[in-house]
């Protein structure tokens, strides 16, 4: 038979790799996984996971976006195999409206939204009719009127679930104005209103000064919003997935996401260190 001389050095090549031919002790075969993040202080956390994933034969290729929207597509058009930067309630809204196939595989860290003022010290100083920034997606507006309710500034209807919006407000003692920006810009508008409820990351994307300038935080103990790795619904049971969050959910790991977040994220998986 006349082997094609690209494919006889492939095949050589391949053998060499398995031990089969010449003295190498063992097969080691490389995979690359395509993760979206988003861009910032996650680049730093990846950086560790990657190299916890090389030491078990995967290459992680990270791809950075800056639009919360974007990766789900990208997963969900296969231009990558997995993201890591939602908790459950947002995958379920952009399943709702965009019927995605994509599931949660792995914890990752949970980033406690909180409420800041550069104008008040405290929840009970806020003014008559305060203007309040909130996120205005569905899952991240609904987290902040949560908060807010929390707190005591505004009480909504019974039955709101886990995605309420302005409009399910019932109770306004003191008639504040919920303010719908981008998650993105609402951190940077917070010298323009009375208080904002910003994400943690664009709250330090914004230089917002945290805890300094935090004047309420949801609680984190049974908080639904922690993040995790995703795939598409056919991948889950891979093997490259379990190995990927594995490569994630390690002291290494979590050293990285207490200081590049500056200890106001924190790991999210089971027996996860804290500190």
């Amino acid at each position: 038979m006349n082997i094609e001389k690209p494919f006889r050095n492939a095949l050589f090549s391949a053998l060499i790799a398995c031990g089969i031919v010449n003295t190498q002790p063992a097969c080691a075969v490389t995979q690359t996984v395509r993760v979206g993040i988003m861009s910032g202080e996650d680049e730093d956390v990846w950086r560790t996971v990657a190299a916890n994933a090389a030491k078990e034969g995967i290459t992680v290729k990270v791809t950075t976006f800056s639009d919360y929207t974007q990766p789900n597509e990208a997963l969900a058009q296969h231009d990558l195999d997995a993201n890591s930067f939602q908790h459950k309630p947002y995958l379920d809204a952009q399943i709702a409206a965009r019927h995605y196939a994509i599931v949660p595989v792995g914890f990752t860290y949970v980033q406690p939204i909180g409420l800041y003022s550069r104008k008040v010290k405290s929840v009970a100083a806020l003014r008559e009719n305060a203007a309040i920034g909130v996120p205005n997606d569905p899952s991240n507006e609904g987290r902040a009127l949560l908060l807010l309710q929390a707190n005591g500034v505004i009480k909504l209807r019974d039955g709101v679930g886990m995605l309420p919006t302005a409009r399910d407000i019932s109770s306004n003692p003191k008639h504040v104005q919920i303010k719908e920006l981008d998650a993105g810009i609402v951190g940077r508008a917070i010298g323009d209103l009375d208080a904002a409820v910003v994400n943690t990351d664009w709250a330090i994307k914004a230089g917002i000064e945290i805890p300094q300038e935090r004047i309420a935080q949801e609680d984190v103990t049974g908080n639904p919003y922690r993040n995790f790795i995703a795939v598409n619904a056919k991948d889950a049971q891979a093997p490259w997935v379990k190995t990927l969050v594995q490569s994630y959910q390690q002291a290494n790991v979590a050293s990285a996401i207490l200081k590049v977040y500056h200890g106001v994220t924190l790991p999210a998986w089971d027996g996860a260190p804290q500190h």
